[in-house]
């Protein structure tokens, strides 16, 4: 007599049941505490984002500024030096013209230090202040 309960091949295991992962709570869930975190949190010791932003601008703008200016001291005697001891007219041609390209370039970048430095305060809030 067999078992009703009984697979009739009787070598399969009995099947579990599947088990359902809420991902629409958990999500929910992980929402609203991310959102209660967020508002308990008080800002200290903050300053004001732009003047933080301001102060990082010039500190990577200065450094930016030592390594241009070590960059072209380098490039700038090696274009001397071509220009000095070749003998060739189209050396000292190519040179010349990398030595402009060089001072150009330097002063561009000086000159927008320049105007971050002193001429952006003037126009604080949209408006002339000088």
């Amino acid at each position: 007599m067999k078992d009703k309960n009984q697979n009739t091949t009787g070598n399969q295991l009995p099947t579990k049941k599947k088990f359902h992962i809420p991902y629409q709570q958990l999500l929910m869930g992980a929402a609203t505490f991310a959102y209660m975190f967020a508002l308990q949190t008080e800002p200290v010791l903050a300053t004001d984002m732009w003047t933080k932003a301001e102060s990082i601008m010039k500190d990577v703008y200065g450094k930016i500024l030592g390594i241009s200016t070590i960059a072209a001291i380098v490039t700038a005697s090696i274009a001397l030096l071509l220009m000095n001891f070749s003998k060739s007219g189209k050396t000292v041609d190519e040179s010349r013209a990398w030595l402009k390209r060089i001072a150009i370039t330097w002063v561009v970048l000086n000159g927008l230090g320049f105007i971050l430095a002193y001429v952006t305060p003037f126009f604080s809030d949209g408006k002339w202040t000088g």
